[in-house]
């Protein structure tokens, strides 16, 4: 039986990364749906997030959230598997994660009545 061989892909040293490059990356809403899965699962490839973008988009995705250092990927033969490095993050940003994922969605701002 042949052993699947696993490589993770580089990230950065938290200690190397400023909250501004992490806070950049977490503000598209696609990346946030990301994080979000990410953080109900233990990992998962980008074919099995249902996202509404096309794949290549969320593989670009998923490679500016980890170059920004908020996931690290590993390769499993042909399979990217992401998870969040949420003790990584938590020891570099203190409760930055947590208050992102429990964060209430935006709300649309009232219509400005005209004339």
């Amino acid at each position: 039986m042949n052993a699947i061989e696993e490589t993770w892909l580089p990230q950065p040293d938290l200690a190397a990364v400023d909250i501004g490059t992490v806070l950049q990356a977490l503000a598209d809403p696609v990346r946030l749906q990301i994080l979000r899965a990410l953080d109900a699962s233990a990992e998962e490839s980008c074919t099995s997030l249902d996202l509404p973008v096309k794949r290549s988009t969320v593989s670009h995705h998923l490679r500016t959230l980890r170059e920004a250092g908020v996931v690290a990927t590993r390769l499993v033969g042909n399979m990217r598997l992401s998870r969040l490095r949420r003790d990584d993050l938590e020891a570099r940003f203190p409760g930055l994660l947590t208050s992102i994922l429990t964060a209430a969605p935006a709300t649309a701002p009232p219509a400005v009545p005209t004339g």
